[in-house]
């Protein structure tokens, strides 16, 4: 994955893609799309290349796809 280089603080803008993601604006955290919660970039798992969302955690994710039915 693409990491940030140096102490870099507010929110990051990020490209999603398969299996990894690029950084566009480089920051500490992206949001969540569901929750709104901050999620450390060296920590992000979940997200949509289709949507182009992060989500904190699996639930989050799954809750997307079923809130878009």
């Amino acid at each position: 994955m693409n990491r940030f280089e140096g102490p870099v603080s507010g929110e990051a803008k990020l490209k999603y893609l398969d299996g990894d993601f690029q950084v566009i604006a480089n920051g500490s955290f992206v949001r969540c799309a569901v929750t709104g919660t901050p999620i450390p970039v060296d920590e992000l798992k979940y997200w949509s290349v289709a949507k182009q969302e992060a989500y904190v955690d699996v639930e989050a994710s799954a809750k997307a796809t079923l809130d878009q039915s």
